[in-house]
This record gives structure tokens, sequence and C-alpha cells, in this order.
């Protein structure tokens, strides 16, 4: 499993996430893979684009997946 370092920050977007991890080409296609279901945080489908990813949570995205920590 990957690891997202969150660098000093509180959190991260869940859709700014799915970018900066290379899963979606953009900020509106990460958007959309979250709005129609395809995204999982803790193991739970999340719908909402601008969601706060914070330290210990796993999302994950067609197979990949990630540990987001502080």
């Amino acid at each position: 499993m990957e690891i997202f370092n969150l660098e000093n920050h509180p959190h991260v977007e869940l859709c700014d996430l799915l970018k900066f991890q290379g899963w979606c080409e953009s900020g509106g296609a990460a958007k959309e893979a979250i709005a129609e279901g395809h995204v999982k945080v803790n193991g739970q489908v999340e719908t909402r684009k601008r969601c706060k990813i914070v330290d210990g949570q796993k999302v994950s995205y067609k197979g990949m997946n990630v540990t987001v920590k502080a």
C-alpha cells in the first residue's frame, strides 16, 4: 500500500488526493469518479468531492490504495 504524506497540513481534499496520486488526470475527472461512487474511504463509498482526508485514513480507487500519514 502506498503512503501519502500530509507534510504538516491538517488534511487533503479527496479530489486533490486522487489528482496528486496520479489516479485521475484532472480535478474534474477526480470529482466525476467520486460523484459516481468509485472511491472508498476506510472501506465506505465516499461521494463528497471535497471530503477532508486526515492522518490514518485509507483511500481506494480502481484497485489502488493509499494511506494518509501526517
